[in-house]
């Protein structure tokens, strides 16, 4: 069975208008049936999160129409069931205190016990986000076919040649950049180039510094690493902190007033993992996009931007593609793409642009990270009716 195959159904016809609030400073609440879910597909997947069919599972959120139909918490003592992890050394502990302990209860999933949840590489698509905004701003005015390299002192990055001045800003955003990297083992593998990256001080150092191992854009190859030069190249193309700038700029405008986005031990913002959300205030990034950049009458991304963002850029393979930093995930005829944020851990953020609804899955099952997108699709599919979002004339 293609898990990607949108129930039999009639297809929406109907163009999903401005919502019916704007979920600044909360959002609304429905039953599921009044915005044209089920809920009988709902309470199963429910059903099997409690049941720990997916492993510790830490919330899930279904929004449509702008308004919350369907919300579960469900609670785990992470202190005991990471107790033994948490004191010693690893990839997922490389210096055994401090932000990057991931089995440290103060940090992880949560934020000193705020709901404020550790997003993992879901950061990667906020960061995207955040540079749409500073173009739409003019604050970021260089193109996207600007050599990397331009970013650096190249007398001091190892490993330079013809190929790596040839690796651009959108080879970065595709995570196509040509340098050698393998982020494809767990991350508890010691040769994670992810692992092998937080372990060292000077994260941008690190990326910059490694060899090429084939031309850019020929081959995806996913690197947090690619992802955490984003920081780097936002400070010296526009002067500021990409966390100070997100904060006013893309998170204050959508009512996002409670986070947390970590940094690396020189004080460089981790752009590829480190950024702490509510499930609330991560729905709001999708709904943005679902709603082509613009907030309550005030565009925060151009049109174009939002586009090719999430623009199959690249066939990744297993059923994705990918985008500016965007998973996408084909289902149904068309076909039809869900656009995605994935993060280690089971994070999840899901947005199908036909039907006007949003999905957010928090987890913290890091020594199980077997892929479960599917299955979410899978089961969720069947609970999504025809439903015409009624306007407000806004």
């Amino acid at each position: 069975m293609n898990p990607w195959a949108a129930p039999t159904r009639a297809p929406t016809t109907a163009v999903i208008a401005a919502p019916l609030s704007w979920p600044t400073q909360s959002w609304p609440r429905v039953v599921p049936e009044a915005v044209g879910l089920a809920s009988e597909p709902l309470l199963a997947l429910d059903a099997d999160f409690q049941a720990g069919a997916v492993p510790l599972v830490d919330s899930f959120l279904v929004i449509r129409c702008g308004m919350i139909a369907f919300e579960r918490r469900y609670a785990h003592d992470y202190e005991v069931i990471y107790r033994k992890e948490a004191h010693e050394r690893g990839p997922l502990n490389a210096h055994l205190t401090g932000p990057y302990n991931y089995f440290d209860p103060a940090t992880h999933p949560y934020y000193h016990g705020t709901d404020a949840h550790t997003m993992q590489s879901v950061s990667k698509s906020v960061t995207s986000a955040v540079i749409g905004v500073a173009i739409a701003r003019g604050d970021f005015k260089a193109s996207l076919d600007t050599p990397v390299l331009r970013y650096f002192d190249v007398k001091s990055v190892r490993n330079v040649d013809a190929a790596k001045w040839r690796m651009t800003l959108r080879h970065v955003l595709t995570m196509t950049t040509g340098l050698e990297w393998n982020e494809d083992t767990p991350y508890d593998d010691p040769h994670n180039g992810s692992s092998l990256m937080e372990a060292t001080r000077d994260w941008i150092g690190f990326v910059i510094d490694q060899p090429m191992a084939c031309e850019p854009g020929a081959k995806f190859a996913y690197s947090s690493g690619a992802t955490e030069l984003l920081a780097h190249i936002f400070k010296r193309e526009t002067g500021q902190d990409i966390e100070h700038f997100a904060g006013r700029y893309l998170f204050a405008p959508l009512g996002i007033r409670h986070y947390h986005w970590k940094r690396t031990p020189l004080g460089v913002v981790d752009t590829e993992g480190g950024l702490y959300l509510s499930s609330q205030d991560l729905a709001k990034i999708g709904y943005l996009y679902l709603h082509d950049g613009v907030w309550d009458g005030r565009r925060l991304l151009c049109s174009e931007w939002i586009k090719e963002s999430l623009a199959p850029h690249v066939d990744v393979g297993g059923g994705w593609k990918y985008g500016y930093q965007w998973w996408l995930a084909a289902y149904g005829p068309g076909p039809r793409y869900a656009w995605a944020g994935r993060g280690l851990g089971g994070q999840l953020l899901l947005v199908f642009p036909e039907d006007d609804l949003v999905v957010v899955v928090t987890a913290w099952h890091i020594r199980d990270p077997t892929p479960y997108t599917f299955s979410v699709i899978e089961k969720l599919r069947p609970a999504v009716r025809d439903f015409h979002c009624e306007p407000t004339g806004c």
